[in-house]
């Protein structure tokens, strides 16, 4: 059993990093498998752990692509800076 520390309180599964940034989950997932985004921590069979960086990323990933930027223009040239 993984114990939290008081900095990790602020840590979000996936489901809730999601909600978070407005988006589902399963788009969360598909811009992990893409490298755009990266789970700060993870912990075996409990998931993955998100902070507030990571949603503020997937925020504007999804804004970006919303915007008519392709996900690998995205990856290659604005993320790639980062």
């Amino acid at each position: 059993m993984i114990k939290e520390s008081p900095a990790d309180s602020s840590l979000m599964r996936i489901s809730q990093a999601a909600k978070a940034a407005g988006v589902s989950k399963q788009t969360v997932e598909y811009y992990m498998l893409l490298g755009l985004v990266r789970p700060i921590r993870r912990a075996g069979r409990r998931g993955r752990f998100f902070d507030a960086a990571l949603v503020k990323r997937v925020r504007l990933v999804h804004q970006l692509n919303r915007s008519g930027y392709t996900l690998r223009f995205i990856r290659e040239t604005y993320l790639r800076r980062k």
